[in-house]
């Protein structure tokens, strides 16, 4: 990948947040979380908690049927084993069929060549909406080797000319996170900050933040700004939890009240 000159970047304002935060909690969507087996329990929570209804439905014999009728569609690729990776293909390839949005979370890649080869293959089916880190971002765009093991070893800044390539190359919106996020269709970028480093000590905050985007973006007209939105969510009930937990074990538990207790108001 060539040097390629970004777009302006932009601070998502609180308008926006509210104004996408407040549809999500109306339309309450069915996310369909085809997630790893690490995070399964706190993606369900966190869904919940902000007013999203989350569906495990990961068989090949379910996936594409359900994904016909959900709101969004998660596929996680944290921990793929052959009949799971084809249920993936089934959903993603319904959910386009049906015209419901998907998210692509490309957990660690760069780091093995079979999930590199499993990744491209899903990124031919034209996800909605890419969710990860620097490291997996750059490593999916071709110009990285992948973080340590799944957690990043670049910044997102450093990511951004690799997000909007993506971007560009597969018609989607990519999202980069880390100290700040950022969302990008490749025509502009916009960004969050905030949050707290107490995040990265909990498993699954990443990996449940890529749901979080799938529920923001069901039947959204602004899918850029839906997608930031669910990221400035977190943020912000990041920078809450931090302010009472003890630790990472207690950050847990008021990361998912916080979702629970802020209101589209709170932004304004």
């Amino acid at each position: 990948m060539s040097d390629i000159t970004l777009p302006p970047i932009k601070s998502v304002d609180p308008e926006t947040i509210a104004t996408h935060l407040f549809h999500m909690k109306e339309l309450a969507p069915l996310v369909q979380c085809m997630t790893n087996d690490v995070v399964q329990e706190i993606t369900a929570n966190v869904l919940l908690a902000m007013g999203a209804s989350p569906a495990m439905v990961i068989t090949k014999e379910e996936s594409a049927h359900f994904a016909a009728i959900a709101s969004s569609v998660l596929i996680n690729v944290g921990t793929p084993r052959p009949e799971s990776i084809e249920a993936m293909h089934l959903a993603a390839k319904s959910a386009n069929l049906h015209h419901v949005p998907w998210v692509l979370d490309p957990v660690a890649a760069g780091l093995l060549p079979w999930r590199d080869k499993m990744l491209k293959g899903l990124l031919a089916l034209h996800p909605t909406a890419i969710r990860g880190n620097a490291s997996e971002i750059r490593a999916l765009a071709g110009v990285g080797k992948g973080g340590k093991g799944v957690d990043s070893t670049d910044s997102s800044e450093s990511a951004l000319q690799a997000a909007v390539s993506l971007a560009r190359t597969h018609s989607t919106i990519v999202c980069v996170t880390g100290k700040t996020d950022y969302a990008t269709d490749g025509q502009s970028i916009l960004s969050c900050s905030g949050g707290s480093v107490k995040a990265t000590f909990v498993v699954g905050t990443g990996c449940s933040l890529s749901a979080m985007v799938a529920a923001f973006i069901a039947q959204t007209e602004h899918p850029l700004e839906a997608v930031i939105s669910a990221c400035a969510l977190a943020k912000r009930a990041a920078q809450q939890a931090a302010g009472v937990a003890r630790g990472p074990g207690s950050f847990a538990v008021a990361y998912i009240d916080a979702l629970n207790l802020i209101q589209a108001k709170d932004f304004y």
